[in-house]
């Protein structure tokens, strides 16, 4: 972790961004709550909500998933760091596992191409929130741009 800037002057933005899209998320999970609401819980309808198929389990991960992206902005500090970092890999590695059974029976979140495609976009753009949204104090900055131009060790020479 210690090539992860700390207090990167671009953290307001990717904070907004990460935040943003946690409130996508919780608003696609609402309303997809309320249009799959009554259905089995792994329909394999054709339940589309902003542009998103679902079906009621979707609904309720997105739900919880866009609440926990959303709070972590409002928090933010290094709380919002681990939340999108780890955030950030949830939806880059859902969207590969949901691409790999996209035409198949194990298809329980009812995704289609284009959720996988905005799985790996949203997904890059939160750990990339995370890997910028670092907070630390004076001093860790100092340690960081210590380590960062020394990082390279140059040769002594040993008298020889």
């Amino acid at each position: 972790m210690a090539h992860i800037p700390v207090n990167h002057p671009m953290r307001p933005l990717y904070r907004t961004l990460a935040g943003l899209i946690g409130l996508y998320i919780l608003v696609f999970g609402i309303i997809s709550l309320t249009q799959t609401w009554g259905d089995p819980l792994f329909d394999r309808g054709d339940v589309t909500v902003l542009g998103l198929r679902t079906n009621l389990a979707f609904s309720i991960v997105s739900t919880l998933y866009g609440a926990v992206l959303f709070v972590g902005a409002l928090i933010g500090n290094n709380v919002e760091h681990l939340i999108n970092l780890a955030g950030g890999l949830i939806f880059i590695l859902g969207g590969l596992a949901m691409l790999i059974v996209l035409r198949t029976d194990a298809n329980i979140l009812n995704f289609s191409m284009t959720n996988v495609i905005v799985s790996f976009v949203f997904g890059l753009l939160v750990l990339t929130a995370g890997l910028y949204d670092k907070v630390g104090t004076s001093e860790d900055v100092e340690a960081e741009e210590r380590y960062r131009r020394n990082a390279v060790p140059t040769p002594t020479s040993s008298g020889e």
